[in-house]
Order: C-alpha cells, then structure tokens, then sequence
C-alpha cells in the first residue's frame, strides 16, 4: 500500500488493521538493534541466512541477519531474548536447534516471552513489532492482552535470575539488567 509515498505495512490483530509506517519499522528496527549491541548481544549482518525465521538465525551465539530476507524487523528482538536469558558463558555453543533442547527450554522460553514484553516498553516501541500475528504460534494477541492486564508468566523466573524484582514489589516490567 502507498500513502504519500511511503509504504505502510498492515498487520492484522482481532480482525481490526494495524498500520505502521516503513519509517516507524526502520525507528524500531533501529532502535532494537542498538539495544541488543548495547546489552552484549552481538548481531552480525550477512546474506542467504538459513533458519526457522527467514533472514534470521542464531549461530554459535550470535544473532546472523539478512536485512532484505527478513518478514519480520521485530524477529530480532526475538532471537535476542533467547540469548539474554541463558548465561553469557553458555551462548557461545547455541544455535536455533540447540535452544529448544536445552534441559530449561520451556522455562527459558517463558521467561523469554516476558523478557520481550518489558523490552517493548523499555524501548516505547509498538507492541505489533515483536508481537506479530505470525509469531509465537498464532498466540501473539492473546499473550500480549493477558501481559497488558497483569497476567504475567514467566516472570518468577526473571524474579529467580535477580533481573527484575517481582510486580507486586514494584519490580517488573521494569527490568534490573537485561542479561544473565
């Protein structure tokens, strides 16, 4: 679609559309970027990524990015969190398939899942850019409604790891540190 020149991307949530700006994808895109380089997540710019995401992937640690083959510009906040929430001295072994066979995975992946909620309101962006119709299996919309209204999980765990205090304790979605 063009509107003043500008392509808008559409994204679709409980049958209402969501409108965003190629400018306000690159402002968070961009943004998303200097967060994770600024929290030690290094990103590595690359062509012909292969992985579950397309232009996207995590290798030996590493986030690796294909700017023209990614759908998704808040896929990067995504791969990150998996990598902020498994410690440091762990990463560098991690590849996308490792992820989900390591012994915490279900656990990991909800605190992964809170992680990306109090980084979209760390970093004021919107809440469709790292919660896409197409991710996290179709269920975006309803994590993102029950996180809105205090319904939290995989926040004890964020709690355990001392990266944020618990909500009640005026702690999350206002995180201590962002890494393990």
């Amino acid at each position: 679609m063009l509107l003043n020149k500008k392509i808008i991307f559409v994204f679709f949530s409980n049958s209402k559309f969501f409108y965003l700006h190629l400018d306000y994808q690159i402002k968070f895109f961009q943004r998303a970027l200097g967060f994770l380089k600024e929290i030690g997540i290094t990103v590595v710019e690359t062509k012909k990524v292969k992985g579950l995401m397309p232009g996207i992937t995590i290798d030996k640690g590493i986030i690796l990015l294909d700017r023209v083959a990614l759908l998704y510009p808040g896929d990067l906040l995504h791969k990150g969190r998996h990598l902020a929430i498994i410690p440091v001295a762990e990463r560098k072994w991690l590849n996308n398939s490792l992820i989900s066979e390591r012994e915490n995975a279900p656990e990991e992946e909800m605190m992964a899942i809170a992680w990306s909620y109090a980084v979209w309101l760390h970093l004021k962006i919107e809440p469709e850019f790292v919660f896409h119709e197409q991710g996290y299996k179709g269920g975006a919309q309803s994590i993102l409604d029950n996180f809105k209204e205090g319904r939290y999980f995989g926040v004890p765990m964020l709690v355990y790891h001392n990266l944020c205090n618990a909500p009640e304790k005026g702690g999350y979605p206002v995180m201590k540190k962002w890494c393990l």
